[in-house]
Protein backbone atom coordinates (compact mmCIF):
# COMPACT_ATOMS: atom_id res chain seq x y z
CA UNK A 1 0.00 0.00 0.00
CA UNK A 2 1.00 3.47 -1.07
CA UNK A 3 2.49 5.97 1.89
CA UNK A 4 -0.43 8.75 2.48
CA UNK A 5 0.04 11.79 1.26
CA UNK A 6 1.23 14.19 4.61
CA UNK A 7 -1.96 16.19 4.21
CA UNK A 8 -4.38 13.34 4.44
CA UNK A 9 -2.49 12.06 7.11
CA UNK A 10 -2.93 15.44 9.11
CA UNK A 11 -6.65 15.81 7.87
CA UNK A 12 -6.94 12.35 9.54
CA UNK A 13 -5.72 13.48 12.88
CA UNK A 14 -7.15 16.61 13.17
CA UNK A 15 -10.40 15.54 12.37
CA UNK A 16 -10.28 12.46 14.85
CA UNK A 17 -8.44 14.83 17.78
CA UNK A 18 -11.21 17.56 16.84
CA UNK A 19 -14.40 14.89 16.54
CA UNK A 20 -12.91 13.68 20.21
CA UNK A 21 -13.03 16.82 21.46
CA UNK A 22 -16.29 18.34 20.60
CA UNK A 23 -17.76 15.61 22.03
CA UNK A 24 -15.52 16.01 25.55
CA UNK A 25 -16.98 19.91 25.25
CA UNK A 26 -20.39 19.04 24.57
CA UNK A 27 -20.45 16.75 27.52
CA UNK A 28 -19.37 19.34 29.58
CA UNK A 29 -22.02 21.94 28.10
CA UNK A 30 -18.78 24.48 26.81
CA UNK A 31 -18.80 26.22 23.08
CA UNK A 32 -17.43 23.77 20.26
CA UNK A 33 -15.29 26.42 19.21
CA UNK A 34 -12.98 25.68 22.61
CA UNK A 35 -13.10 22.00 21.85
CA UNK A 36 -11.61 22.86 17.97
CA UNK A 37 -8.89 25.20 19.82
CA UNK A 38 -7.98 22.31 22.24
CA UNK A 39 -7.65 19.81 19.45
CA UNK A 40 -5.27 22.20 17.12
CA UNK A 41 -3.06 22.22 20.42
CA UNK A 42 -3.04 18.71 21.15
CA UNK A 43 -2.26 18.20 17.62
CA UNK A 44 0.44 20.89 17.50
CA UNK A 45 3.95 20.07 17.01
CA UNK A 46 4.15 22.84 20.30
CA UNK A 47 2.85 19.31 22.35
CA UNK A 48 5.54 17.35 22.09
CA UNK A 49 3.49 14.44 23.80
CA UNK A 50 1.08 13.59 21.15
CA UNK A 51 1.60 12.88 17.30
CA UNK A 52 1.48 16.21 15.37
CA UNK A 53 0.73 17.61 12.08
CA UNK A 54 3.72 17.56 9.54
CA UNK A 55 2.62 19.59 6.63
CA UNK A 56 1.52 23.18 8.16
CA UNK A 57 1.64 24.77 5.08
CA UNK A 58 -1.34 22.96 3.92
CA UNK A 59 -3.16 23.12 6.99
CA UNK A 60 -2.54 27.22 7.20
CA UNK A 61 -4.19 27.06 3.14
CA UNK A 62 -6.99 25.11 4.42
CA UNK A 63 -7.90 27.24 7.23
CA UNK A 64 -8.02 30.52 5.05
CA UNK A 65 -10.02 28.72 3.08
CA UNK A 66 -11.88 28.14 6.61
CA UNK A 67 -12.18 31.67 6.74
CA UNK A 68 -13.88 32.31 3.45
CA UNK A 69 -16.46 29.97 4.34
CA UNK A 70 -17.03 31.97 7.82
CA UNK A 71 -17.43 34.77 6.30
CA UNK A 72 -19.41 33.24 3.26
CA UNK A 73 -21.89 32.14 5.74
CA UNK A 74 -21.57 35.43 8.37
CA UNK A 75 -22.82 36.82 4.68
CA UNK A 76 -25.86 34.92 4.31
CA UNK A 77 -27.10 35.60 7.89
CA UNK A 78 -26.62 39.37 7.16
CA UNK A 79 -29.48 41.78 5.52
CA UNK A 80 -28.47 45.45 4.17
CA UNK A 81 -32.78 45.60 4.71
CA UNK A 82 -32.72 44.69 8.50
CA UNK A 83 -29.68 46.82 9.07
CA UNK A 84 -32.08 50.32 8.08
CA UNK A 85 -34.75 48.50 10.14
CA UNK A 86 -33.02 48.45 13.17
CA UNK A 87 -32.97 52.54 13.94
CA UNK A 88 -29.83 54.19 15.12
CA UNK A 89 -29.57 52.89 18.44
CA UNK A 90 -27.61 49.65 17.74
CA UNK A 91 -25.49 51.45 15.11
CA UNK A 92 -24.28 54.28 17.55
CA UNK A 93 -24.22 51.32 20.33
CA UNK A 94 -22.15 49.64 18.07
CA UNK A 95 -19.87 52.57 17.28
CA UNK A 96 -19.02 53.77 20.67
CA UNK A 97 -18.31 50.25 21.86
CA UNK A 98 -15.45 49.54 18.71
CA UNK A 99 -14.13 52.99 19.75
CA UNK A 100 -13.83 52.57 23.05
CA UNK A 101 -12.28 48.79 22.85
CA UNK A 102 -9.48 49.97 20.15
CA UNK A 103 -8.38 52.69 22.13
CA UNK A 104 -8.65 50.45 25.08
CA UNK A 105 -6.38 47.91 23.10
CA UNK A 106 -3.30 50.11 22.03
CA UNK A 107 -3.54 51.71 25.38
CA UNK A 108 -2.67 48.22 26.80
CA UNK A 109 -0.52 47.30 24.35
CA UNK A 110 1.71 50.92 24.95
CA UNK A 111 1.81 50.12 28.09
CA UNK A 112 4.10 47.37 27.56
CA UNK A 113 6.26 48.91 24.95
CA UNK A 114 4.43 46.62 22.58
CA UNK A 115 5.27 48.07 18.40
CA UNK A 116 2.41 50.30 17.29
CA UNK A 117 1.14 48.04 14.92
CA UNK A 118 1.06 45.35 17.65
CA UNK A 119 -1.09 48.33 19.37
CA UNK A 120 -3.68 48.66 16.57
CA UNK A 121 -4.06 45.08 15.87
CA UNK A 122 -4.12 44.39 19.58
CA UNK A 123 -7.13 47.08 19.47
CA UNK A 124 -9.17 45.75 16.73
CA UNK A 125 -9.32 42.56 18.40
CA UNK A 126 -10.36 43.85 21.51
CA UNK A 127 -12.97 45.40 19.67
CA UNK A 128 -15.08 42.35 18.24
CA UNK A 129 -16.82 40.60 20.48
CA UNK A 130 -17.75 37.11 19.53
CA UNK A 131 -21.45 36.45 17.68
CA UNK A 132 -21.05 32.97 17.62
CA UNK A 133 -20.05 32.48 21.82
CA UNK A 134 -22.90 34.84 22.46
CA UNK A 135 -25.21 33.48 20.12
CA UNK A 136 -24.55 29.87 21.96
CA UNK A 137 -24.98 31.60 25.47
CA UNK A 138 -28.02 33.14 24.86
CA UNK A 139 -29.63 30.04 23.92
CA UNK A 140 -27.99 27.48 26.05
CA UNK A 141 -29.61 30.31 28.99
CA UNK A 142 -32.91 30.93 27.77
CA UNK A 143 -32.17 34.38 26.87
CA UNK A 144 -32.75 34.89 23.31
CA UNK A 145 -36.46 36.76 23.85
CA UNK A 146 -35.50 38.94 26.15
CA UNK A 147 -35.22 42.78 24.90
CA UNK A 148 -31.71 42.86 25.68
CA UNK A 149 -30.67 39.89 23.99
CA UNK A 150 -32.05 41.28 21.31
CA UNK A 151 -30.33 44.60 20.66
CA UNK A 152 -26.89 42.66 21.52
CA UNK A 153 -28.01 40.69 18.42
CA UNK A 154 -28.21 44.01 16.41
CA UNK A 155 -25.22 45.38 17.55
CA UNK A 156 -22.95 42.19 16.76
CA UNK A 157 -24.36 43.23 13.17
CA UNK A 158 -23.15 45.84 13.17
CA UNK A 159 -20.03 44.64 14.70
CA UNK A 160 -19.40 42.64 12.07
CA UNK A 161 -20.23 44.88 9.25
CA UNK A 162 -17.58 47.50 10.57
CA UNK A 163 -15.50 44.63 11.42
CA UNK A 164 -14.77 43.73 7.39
CA UNK A 165 -14.15 47.56 7.00
CA UNK A 166 -11.41 47.10 9.81
CA UNK A 167 -9.88 44.40 8.16
CA UNK A 168 -9.81 46.20 4.83
CA UNK A 169 -8.63 49.72 7.08
CA UNK A 170 -5.93 47.22 9.16
CA UNK A 171 -4.63 45.24 5.37
CA UNK A 172 -3.92 48.98 3.76
CA UNK A 173 -2.34 50.18 6.84
CA UNK A 174 0.03 47.00 6.55
CA UNK A 175 1.21 47.81 3.53
CA UNK A 176 1.77 51.40 3.63
CA UNK A 177 3.24 50.64 7.08
CA UNK A 178 2.40 53.95 8.71
CA UNK A 179 -0.63 56.28 9.52
CA UNK A 180 -1.47 58.35 6.27
CA UNK A 181 -4.30 60.23 5.99
CA UNK A 182 -5.02 60.75 2.40
CA UNK A 183 -3.93 56.76 1.91
CA UNK A 184 -6.43 55.84 4.51
CA UNK A 185 -9.33 58.27 3.20
CA UNK A 186 -8.99 56.62 -0.05
CA UNK A 187 -9.07 53.31 0.91
CA UNK A 188 -12.31 54.03 2.39
CA UNK A 189 -13.28 55.95 -0.61
CA UNK A 190 -12.24 52.53 -2.47
CA UNK A 191 -14.18 50.24 -0.16
CA UNK A 192 -17.67 52.56 -0.33
CA UNK A 193 -16.97 52.54 -4.34
CA UNK A 194 -16.63 48.96 -4.65
CA UNK A 195 -19.21 48.03 -2.00
CA UNK A 196 -21.73 50.29 -3.61
CA UNK A 197 -20.69 49.09 -6.98
CA UNK A 198 -20.80 45.32 -6.43
CA UNK A 199 -24.10 45.29 -4.51
CA UNK A 200 -26.06 47.06 -7.09
CA UNK A 201 -24.89 45.14 -10.04
CA UNK A 202 -25.66 42.15 -7.57
CA UNK A 203 -28.75 42.59 -6.52
CA UNK A 204 -29.81 43.22 -10.38
CA UNK A 205 -28.20 40.64 -11.71
CA UNK A 206 -27.75 37.18 -9.62
CA UNK A 207 -31.89 36.82 -8.85
CA UNK A 208 -32.81 37.07 -12.17
CA UNK A 209 -29.81 34.43 -13.01
CA UNK A 210 -31.21 32.21 -10.15
CA UNK A 211 -34.61 32.58 -11.66
CA UNK A 212 -33.65 31.79 -15.04
CA UNK A 213 -32.09 28.51 -14.10
CA UNK A 214 -34.40 27.28 -11.18
CA UNK A 215 -36.05 24.49 -13.35
CA UNK A 216 -32.57 23.53 -13.29
CA UNK A 217 -31.42 23.37 -9.95
CA UNK A 218 -31.17 20.46 -7.82
CA UNK A 219 -29.34 20.74 -3.92
CA UNK A 220 -26.18 19.68 -5.83
CA UNK A 221 -26.28 22.44 -8.97
CA UNK A 222 -27.56 24.93 -5.99
CA UNK A 223 -24.90 24.37 -3.72
CA UNK A 224 -22.09 24.43 -6.89
CA UNK A 225 -23.49 27.30 -8.37
CA UNK A 226 -23.45 29.25 -4.56
CA UNK A 227 -20.23 28.11 -4.01
CA UNK A 228 -19.00 29.31 -8.05
CA UNK A 229 -20.69 32.79 -6.72
CA UNK A 230 -18.56 32.87 -3.65
CA UNK A 231 -15.27 32.24 -4.56
CA UNK A 232 -16.06 34.29 -7.93
CA UNK A 233 -16.15 37.55 -6.05
CA UNK A 234 -13.10 36.19 -3.85
CA UNK A 235 -10.83 36.65 -6.93
CA UNK A 236 -11.76 39.85 -7.69
CA UNK A 237 -12.01 41.30 -4.19
CA UNK A 238 -8.35 39.79 -4.11
CA UNK A 239 -7.88 41.61 -7.78
CA UNK A 240 -8.62 44.99 -6.47
CA UNK A 241 -7.12 45.12 -3.26
CA UNK A 242 -9.21 43.47 -0.82
CA UNK A 243 -8.77 40.71 1.01
CA UNK A 244 -10.40 37.31 0.27
CA UNK A 245 -12.79 37.24 3.32
CA UNK A 246 -14.19 40.61 2.49
CA UNK A 247 -14.97 39.09 -1.26
CA UNK A 248 -16.85 36.07 0.66
CA UNK A 249 -18.70 38.38 2.47
CA UNK A 250 -20.13 40.42 0.28
CA UNK A 251 -20.93 37.38 -1.80
CA UNK A 252 -23.11 35.75 0.78
CA UNK A 253 -24.54 39.54 2.15
CA UNK A 254 -25.99 39.63 -1.86
CA UNK A 255 -27.38 35.90 -1.67
CA UNK A 256 -29.18 36.76 1.53
CA UNK A 257 -31.50 39.14 -0.57
CA UNK A 258 -32.29 35.97 -2.31
CA UNK A 259 -35.65 33.77 -1.92
CA UNK A 260 -32.86 30.84 -2.68
CA UNK A 261 -31.03 32.42 0.95
CA UNK A 262 -32.31 29.68 3.31
CA UNK A 263 -32.01 27.41 0.83
CA UNK A 264 -28.11 28.30 0.54
CA UNK A 265 -27.16 28.54 4.08
CA UNK A 266 -28.54 25.29 4.79
CA UNK A 267 -26.70 23.43 1.88
CA UNK A 268 -23.45 25.50 2.75
CA UNK A 269 -23.69 25.18 6.39
CA UNK A 270 -21.77 21.61 6.47
CA UNK A 271 -18.99 22.16 4.73
CA UNK A 272 -18.93 25.54 6.58
CA UNK A 273 -18.43 23.37 9.72
CA UNK A 274 -15.79 21.51 8.00
CA UNK A 275 -13.67 24.36 6.81
CA UNK A 276 -13.90 25.88 9.97
CA UNK A 277 -13.49 23.77 11.70
CA UNK A 278 -10.22 23.50 10.63
CA UNK A 279 -9.47 27.05 10.78
CA UNK A 280 -10.01 26.88 14.31
CA UNK A 281 -7.84 23.70 14.87
CA UNK A 282 -5.36 25.77 12.81
CA UNK A 283 -5.33 28.96 15.70
CA UNK A 284 -4.92 26.45 18.39
CA UNK A 285 -1.67 25.12 16.59
CA UNK A 286 -0.78 28.49 17.27
CA UNK A 287 -0.66 27.98 21.65
CA UNK A 288 2.27 27.54 22.71
CA UNK A 289 2.56 27.24 26.86
CA UNK A 290 5.89 28.07 27.11
CA UNK A 291 5.03 31.61 25.20
CA UNK A 292 1.98 31.71 27.19
CA UNK A 293 3.63 31.39 30.72
CA UNK A 294 5.94 34.23 29.02
CA UNK A 295 3.54 36.70 28.96
CA UNK A 296 0.74 35.83 31.58
CA UNK A 297 1.25 39.14 33.33
CA UNK A 298 0.01 41.06 29.27
CA UNK A 299 -2.45 38.10 29.16
CA UNK A 300 -3.99 38.98 32.82
CA UNK A 301 -3.96 42.65 31.75
CA UNK A 302 -5.50 42.62 28.60
CA UNK A 303 -8.37 40.05 29.99
CA UNK A 304 -9.18 42.94 32.90
CA UNK A 305 -8.80 45.48 30.32
CA UNK A 306 -11.45 43.45 28.05
CA UNK A 307 -13.99 43.13 31.13
CA UNK A 308 -13.63 46.42 32.43
CA UNK A 309 -13.47 48.44 28.95
CA UNK A 310 -16.67 46.32 28.19
CA UNK A 311 -18.29 46.73 31.70
CA UNK A 312 -18.14 50.45 31.70
CA UNK A 313 -17.21 51.78 28.17
CA UNK A 314 -19.98 50.09 26.75
CA UNK A 315 -22.81 50.61 29.15
CA UNK A 316 -21.87 54.12 28.54
CA UNK A 317 -22.38 53.36 24.62
CA UNK A 318 -25.77 52.08 25.06
CA UNK A 319 -27.07 55.10 27.21
CA UNK A 320 -25.65 57.20 24.67
CA UNK A 321 -27.68 55.53 22.19
CA UNK A 322 -30.90 56.37 24.00
CA UNK A 323 -31.05 53.19 26.55
CA UNK A 324 -32.23 52.56 30.16
CA UNK A 325 -29.25 52.05 32.63
CA UNK A 326 -30.38 48.03 33.20
CA UNK A 327 -30.66 47.15 29.29
CA UNK A 328 -27.15 49.09 29.16
CA UNK A 329 -25.76 46.91 31.48
CA UNK A 330 -27.21 43.59 30.75
CA UNK A 331 -25.86 44.74 27.29
CA UNK A 332 -22.20 45.26 28.13
CA UNK A 333 -21.75 42.52 30.87
CA UNK A 334 -22.74 39.89 27.94
CA UNK A 335 -20.00 41.07 25.04
CA UNK A 336 -17.05 40.61 27.79
CA UNK A 337 -15.20 38.09 25.42
CA UNK A 338 -13.45 38.11 21.90
CA UNK A 339 -13.80 35.43 19.79
CA UNK A 340 -13.79 34.60 15.75
CA UNK A 341 -12.71 38.09 14.08
CA UNK A 342 -10.06 38.64 16.96
CA UNK A 343 -8.36 34.95 15.14
CA UNK A 344 -9.16 36.21 11.93
CA UNK A 345 -7.73 39.75 12.74
CA UNK A 346 -4.32 37.63 13.79
CA UNK A 347 -4.19 35.72 11.33
CA UNK A 348 -4.15 38.50 9.01
CA UNK A 349 -1.05 40.48 10.91
CA UNK A 350 0.48 37.29 11.09
CA UNK A 351 0.00 36.53 7.58
CA UNK A 352 0.91 40.16 6.41
CA UNK A 353 4.29 40.44 8.91
CA UNK A 354 3.16 42.91 10.82
CA UNK A 355 2.17 41.64 14.18
CA UNK A 356 5.04 40.56 16.30
CA UNK A 357 5.11 36.38 17.04
CA UNK A 358 3.47 36.67 20.81
CA UNK A 359 0.19 38.09 19.71
CA UNK A 360 -1.14 35.42 18.27
CA UNK A 361 -1.24 33.06 21.37
CA UNK A 362 -1.90 36.08 23.65
CA UNK A 363 -5.33 36.56 21.94
CA UNK A 364 -5.94 32.86 22.08
CA UNK A 365 -5.49 32.45 25.76
CA UNK A 366 -7.74 35.71 25.97
CA UNK A 367 -10.10 34.39 24.00
CA UNK A 368 -10.14 31.20 25.86
CA UNK A 369 -10.56 32.60 29.18
CA UNK A 370 -13.37 35.15 28.33
CA UNK A 371 -15.40 32.46 26.47
CA UNK A 372 -15.39 30.41 29.85
CA UNK A 373 -16.57 33.61 31.76
CA UNK A 374 -19.33 34.53 29.40
CA UNK A 375 -21.81 32.81 30.82
CA UNK A 376 -20.88 33.77 34.37
CA UNK A 377 -20.92 37.76 33.38
CA UNK A 378 -24.36 37.57 31.82
CA UNK A 379 -25.37 36.42 35.27
CA UNK A 380 -23.70 39.03 36.96
CA UNK A 381 -25.62 41.86 34.99
CA UNK A 382 -28.36 42.44 37.43
CA UNK A 383 -26.56 42.05 40.38
CA UNK A 384 -24.46 44.58 39.21
CA UNK A 385 -26.92 46.96 38.21
CA UNK A 386 -28.26 46.23 41.97
CA UNK A 387 -25.53 47.64 43.09
CA UNK A 388 -24.88 50.93 41.00
CA UNK A 389 -28.78 51.50 41.51
CA UNK A 390 -28.17 51.67 45.32
CA UNK A 391 -25.06 53.63 44.80
CA UNK A 392 -26.10 56.16 41.85
CA UNK A 393 -28.28 59.34 42.72
CA UNK A 394 -31.56 59.68 42.38
CA UNK A 395 -31.57 62.32 40.50
CA UNK A 396 -28.86 60.60 38.05
CA UNK A 397 -30.92 57.54 37.61
CA UNK A 398 -34.07 60.02 36.70
CA UNK A 399 -31.96 62.00 34.34
CA UNK A 400 -31.13 58.68 32.55
CA UNK A 401 -33.82 56.79 32.53
CA UNK A 402 -36.27 60.14 31.24
CA UNK A 403 -33.16 60.30 28.35
CA UNK A 404 -34.08 56.62 27.64
CA UNK A 405 -37.38 57.11 26.80
CA UNK A 406 -37.06 60.31 24.91
CA UNK A 407 -35.01 58.32 22.94
CA UNK A 408 -37.64 55.69 22.34
CA UNK A 409 -39.76 58.15 21.54
CA UNK A 410 -37.83 60.11 19.02
CA UNK A 411 -36.92 56.39 17.36
CA UNK A 412 -40.30 55.08 17.17
CA UNK A 413 -41.51 58.66 15.55
CA UNK A 414 -42.48 57.97 11.68
CA UNK A 415 -42.97 61.12 10.53
CA UNK A 416 -40.78 62.18 7.83
CA UNK A 417 -40.70 65.90 6.10
CA UNK A 418 -41.20 65.69 2.25
CA UNK A 419 -37.34 67.39 2.17
CA UNK A 420 -35.81 64.86 3.92
CA UNK A 421 -37.42 62.09 2.03
CA UNK A 422 -36.51 64.12 -0.82
CA UNK A 423 -33.04 64.77 0.11
CA UNK A 424 -32.32 60.95 1.03
CA UNK A 425 -33.76 59.75 -2.30
CA UNK A 426 -31.86 61.96 -4.29
CA UNK A 427 -29.07 61.40 -2.52
CA UNK A 428 -29.18 57.54 -2.78
CA UNK A 429 -29.57 58.16 -6.98
CA UNK A 430 -26.61 60.22 -7.18
CA UNK A 431 -24.44 57.91 -5.36
CA UNK A 432 -25.46 55.07 -7.21
CA UNK A 433 -25.84 56.08 -10.62
CA UNK A 434 -22.54 57.46 -10.46
CA UNK A 435 -20.80 54.11 -8.72
CA UNK A 436 -22.35 52.54 -12.04
CA UNK A 437 -21.08 55.28 -14.37
CA UNK A 438 -17.96 55.60 -12.97
CA UNK A 439 -17.50 51.64 -13.53
CA UNK A 440 -18.46 51.82 -16.46
CA UNK A 441 -16.31 54.59 -18.17
CA UNK A 442 -13.02 52.85 -16.48
CA UNK A 443 -14.45 49.25 -18.09
CA UNK A 444 -14.17 51.30 -21.19
CA UNK A 445 -11.25 53.03 -21.12
CA UNK A 446 -9.07 50.86 -19.37
CA UNK A 447 -9.65 47.89 -21.39
CA UNK A 448 -12.47 48.35 -24.40
CA UNK A 449 -10.27 51.39 -25.48
CA UNK A 450 -7.89 49.34 -26.41
CA UNK A 451 -9.09 46.50 -27.89
CA UNK A 452 -10.85 48.94 -30.14
CA UNK A 453 -7.74 50.57 -30.94
CA UNK A 454 -6.66 47.63 -32.42
CA UNK A 455 -9.23 47.11 -34.95
CA UNK A 456 -9.89 50.77 -36.54
CA UNK A 457 -7.33 53.48 -37.08
CA UNK A 458 -7.32 56.64 -34.21
CA UNK A 459 -9.70 58.57 -35.02
CA UNK A 460 -12.75 55.80 -35.76
CA UNK A 461 -11.94 54.35 -32.32
CA UNK A 462 -11.73 57.18 -30.19
CA UNK A 463 -15.35 57.96 -31.88
CA UNK A 464 -16.65 54.48 -31.39
CA UNK A 465 -15.33 54.27 -27.62
CA UNK A 466 -17.00 57.12 -26.61
CA UNK A 467 -20.31 56.07 -28.18
CA UNK A 468 -20.29 52.64 -27.20
CA UNK A 469 -19.62 54.40 -23.49
CA UNK A 470 -22.26 57.06 -23.37
CA UNK A 471 -24.94 54.23 -24.37
CA UNK A 472 -23.90 52.04 -21.80
CA UNK A 473 -24.14 54.57 -19.12
CA UNK A 474 -27.31 56.43 -20.96
CA UNK A 475 -29.88 54.92 -18.77
CA UNK A 476 -27.88 55.73 -15.63
CA UNK A 477 -27.03 59.06 -16.69
CA UNK A 478 -30.99 59.56 -17.36
CA UNK A 479 -31.85 57.64 -13.77
CA UNK A 480 -29.05 60.38 -12.32
CA UNK A 481 -30.82 63.61 -14.14
CA UNK A 482 -34.13 62.68 -13.91
CA UNK A 483 -35.78 59.93 -12.14
CA UNK A 484 -37.78 61.09 -9.12
CA UNK A 485 -38.36 64.64 -10.51
CA UNK A 486 -42.56 63.58 -10.54
CA UNK A 487 -42.46 62.50 -7.41
CA UNK A 488 -45.23 63.05 -5.10
CA UNK A 489 -42.63 64.48 -2.46
CA UNK A 490 -41.35 66.75 -5.13
CA UNK A 491 -44.92 68.21 -6.19
CA UNK A 492 -45.95 68.63 -2.68
CA UNK A 493 -42.68 70.69 -1.98
CA UNK A 494 -43.02 72.86 -5.42
CA UNK A 495 -46.77 73.97 -4.10
CA UNK A 496 -45.12 74.59 -0.78
CA UNK A 497 -44.23 78.06 -1.91
CA UNK A 498 -41.67 80.15 -3.85
CA UNK A 499 -38.35 79.43 -1.74
CA UNK A 500 -38.94 75.44 -1.88
CA UNK A 501 -39.18 75.89 -5.88
CA UNK A 502 -35.65 78.04 -5.88
CA UNK A 503 -34.34 75.06 -3.84
CA UNK A 504 -35.47 71.79 -6.19
CA UNK A 505 -34.91 74.13 -9.17
CA UNK A 506 -31.18 74.49 -7.70
CA UNK A 507 -30.84 70.57 -6.87
CA UNK A 508 -32.12 69.39 -10.27
CA UNK A 509 -29.55 71.85 -11.70
CA UNK A 510 -26.94 70.01 -9.68
CA UNK A 511 -28.01 66.78 -11.26
CA UNK A 512 -27.82 67.57 -14.67
CA UNK A 513 -24.43 69.31 -13.82
CA UNK A 514 -23.14 65.90 -12.57
CA UNK A 515 -24.31 64.52 -15.53
CA UNK A 516 -23.03 66.84 -17.95
CA UNK A 517 -19.18 65.98 -16.05
CA UNK A 518 -19.55 62.08 -16.59
CA UNK A 519 -20.33 63.40 -20.87
CA UNK A 520 -17.47 65.77 -20.30
CA UNK A 521 -15.21 63.22 -19.11
CA UNK A 522 -16.10 60.57 -21.58
CA UNK A 523 -15.45 62.77 -24.29
CA UNK A 524 -12.01 64.66 -22.72
CA UNK A 525 -10.85 61.08 -22.09
CA UNK A 526 -11.45 59.43 -25.60
CA UNK A 527 -12.50 62.14 -29.22
CA UNK A 528 -10.36 65.05 -27.03
CA UNK A 529 -13.02 67.44 -27.90
CA UNK A 530 -12.75 70.92 -26.08
CA UNK A 531 -14.10 74.47 -26.50
CA UNK A 532 -17.01 75.42 -28.34
CA UNK A 533 -17.65 72.29 -29.89
CA UNK A 534 -16.91 69.95 -27.12
CA UNK A 535 -19.88 72.43 -24.88
CA UNK A 536 -22.16 72.28 -28.14
CA UNK A 537 -21.77 68.31 -27.97
CA UNK A 538 -22.18 67.96 -24.28
CA UNK A 539 -25.07 69.89 -24.44
CA UNK A 540 -26.92 68.05 -26.87
CA UNK A 541 -25.80 64.45 -25.70
CA UNK A 542 -27.62 65.85 -22.33
CA UNK A 543 -30.68 66.72 -23.92
CA UNK A 544 -30.89 63.76 -26.15
CA UNK A 545 -30.31 61.65 -23.07
CA UNK A 546 -32.67 63.80 -20.24
CA UNK A 547 -35.39 63.72 -23.35
CA UNK A 548 -35.72 60.07 -24.65
CA UNK A 549 -38.50 58.55 -23.98
CA UNK A 550 -37.07 54.71 -24.46
CA UNK A 551 -34.31 55.71 -21.95
CA UNK A 552 -37.06 56.82 -19.23
CA UNK A 553 -38.64 53.35 -20.45
CA UNK A 554 -35.71 51.07 -19.83
CA UNK A 555 -34.43 53.07 -17.07
CA UNK A 556 -37.31 52.36 -14.89
CA UNK A 557 -37.80 49.31 -15.77
CA UNK A 558 -33.98 48.36 -14.32
CA UNK A 559 -35.24 50.49 -11.05
CA UNK A 560 -38.44 48.21 -10.95
CA UNK A 561 -36.70 45.00 -11.67
CA UNK A 562 -33.66 46.03 -8.67
CA UNK A 563 -36.41 46.81 -6.15
CA UNK A 564 -38.59 43.75 -6.48
CA UNK A 565 -35.07 41.45 -6.28
CA UNK A 566 -34.49 43.64 -3.05
CA UNK A 567 -37.58 42.83 -1.63
CA UNK A 568 -38.33 39.65 -3.32
CA UNK A 569 -37.02 37.49 0.13
CA UNK A 570 -39.49 39.84 2.04
CA UNK A 571 -42.47 39.63 -0.12
CA UNK A 572 -42.17 35.94 -0.26
CA UNK A 573 -42.02 35.70 3.55
CA UNK A 574 -45.08 37.57 3.84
Amino acid sequence: MSELEPLIADLALILICAGAMTLLFKRLKQPVVLGYIVAGFLTSPNMPYMPSVTDMHGIHLWSEIGVIFLLFALGLEFSFRKILRMGAAPIIAACSVIAGMMLVGMFTGQLFGWSKMDCIYLGGMLAMSSTTIIFKAFDDMGLRQKRFASLVLSVLIIEDILAIVLMVMLSTLAVSKEFEGSQMLMSILKLAFFLVLWFVVGIYLIPLFLRKVKSLMSNETMLITALALCFGMVVIASSVGFSAAFGAFIMGSILAETVEAEQIEHLVAPVKDLFGAIFFVSVGMMVDVALIAEYIVPILCIIVAIILGQTILSTGGFLLSGQPLKTSMQCSFSLTQIGEFAFILATLGTSLHVTSDFLYPIVVAVSVFTTFTTPYMIRLAEPAYGVVERILPKRWRAKLESNASDEEETETEEQYSHWTTYLKHTGLIILIQSVLCMAIIALMIYFGKPYIANMLPAPWANIVTALLTIILCAPFLWTLMRNGSQSEDVMALWNSGRASRVKLLAFQLLRLVIGAAFVSYILGHTVHWGGMLGIFVVLAIVFSIVFSPRLQKRSEQMSQTFNENLTQRENMNE
